[in-house]
């Protein structure tokens, strides 16, 4: 009875798991791109691969937890499950002891953990898998149900499950890949009013402060020292002092959460540095056209989406991007490149704004068509 209320918890947050994530699969290869990058693994080499290595982990959580929830080739199940918990242990570990990716993607953008419970979270599975994998043991040297004479139209008939499973889970990531999640978990769902989540931020935000690392000259003895007590202690900065800030090693650490919401990152600017976001999310209609990869853009579709937004009568029209070359006959405007993947998981994208509302967003090529 423990082990298998034990079986289904663990086969229902790999399911659960999987299931958020092949939601927005384009979303979740951002995630491993950052895994990748020089500040991290340093293999960029692989980024390009991202989507592709990020549907292979989707389909694996997916397969093999229900697999897992069915009770189907257990100790093949349970041994795939463990390699691939002790996979991304690794990997959670990594980014929490270094600090290096604030943000697993394990849930994708429906519940997120700090890199340390993403770690924990993920040796509480490995522990209860491999409970699972002793207590099930014994019956490893069985064949699957399905053989026997007495349960084979059960057996069967958990194969039938399986399969549409994987159909209905192929359709889902397919229509994320091409058009949009069919699920939004993001912050910039329609119906988002980022006007609205602007003054919420505004009135409730994070406070933080500086930890400075000093190094005592004459004894070498290093300290983290935050900004008021480096102000009071006038010991850490008079003249000739022996504690010197050592470059590139000050902290920034949070001292207040306030409102937390991804719009916190919604900022365009102009070439010049002047921001634009006031008169964008005032505007009465607004159509923006994001574009994370610039270069990756093919001239033909640029040219028809600029064309479409163009003879929207009355609308305020911005090309959003990290190149402030990228766009011919529309003005362009300058944003973070992954704050833009945050709003866009299509490049170029188009997002539609109604008094700071969004009330329409899709990829160019569908807003085209």
């Amino acid at each position: 009875m423990i082990k298998g209320l034990l079986r289904f918890i663990i086969a229902v947050i790999f399911i659960l798991s999987g299931f958020v994530k092949a939601v927005d699969l384009v979303g979740f290869s951002f995630k491993m791109e950052e895994y990748f990058s020089p500040a991290v693994f340093n293999m960029p080499f692989f980024e390009k691969f991202a989507l592709l290595f990020s549907i292979i982990v989707v389909v694996l959580e997916l397969f093999l937890g229900f697999m897992l929830l069915l009770k189907l080739k257990l100790k093949f199940t349970l041994s795939a499950l463990i390699a691939l918990c002790i996979f991304f242990g690794f990997l959670t570990f990594y980014s929490a002891y270094f600090n290096v990716v604030t943000d697993c993607g394990c849930f994708g953008d429906a519940i997120k953990f700090t890199p340390w419970q993403s770690f924990f979270k993920d040796v509480a599975l490995l522990a209860g898998l491999i409970i699972l994998f002793i207590s099930y043991r014994k019956e490893f040297g069985k064949k699957d149900s399905y053989s026997n004479t007495g349960k084979e139209a059960s057996g069967k008939f958990k194969y039938y499950i399986l399969g549409t499973f994987s159909l209905i889970m192929i359709y889902i990531m397919a229509k994320g890949i091409i058009h949009e999640p069919i699920i939004d978990f993001r912050d910039y769902k329609i119906g988002t009013d980022i006007k609205g989540e602007k003054e919420k931020i505004n009135k409730n935000p994070s406070e933080y402060k500086t930890f400075y690392s000093l190094k005592n000259q004459k004894t070498g003895e290093v300290l983290k020292v935050n900004q008021d007590d480096y102000i009071k202690e006038t010991k850490y900065w008079e003249e000739g002092s022996p504690w010197k800030i050592e470059e590139g090693k000050n902290e920034s650490v949070l001292i207040k959460e306030g409102y937390k919401s991804e719009i916190v990152k919604f900022k365009i600017e102009d070439p010049a540095g002047m921001e634009l976001t006031e008169e964008i999310i005032k505007a009465p209609k607004a159509i923006l056209v994001f574009s994370y990869h610039p270069k990756d853009v093919p001239a033909d579709l640029l040219q028809k989406v600029e064309s479409k937004v163009n003879s929207q009568k009355g609308a305020l029209i911005y090309g959003v991007s990290t190149d402030q070359n990228t766009f011919k006959t529309i003005k362009n405007t300058m944003m973070d490149g992954t704050a833009i993947k945050t709003i866009a998981r299509s490049n170029p994208f188009v997002l539609v704004l109604e008094n700071g509302r969004i009330t329409d967003k899709q990829p160019a090529k569908d807003y085209v068509n």
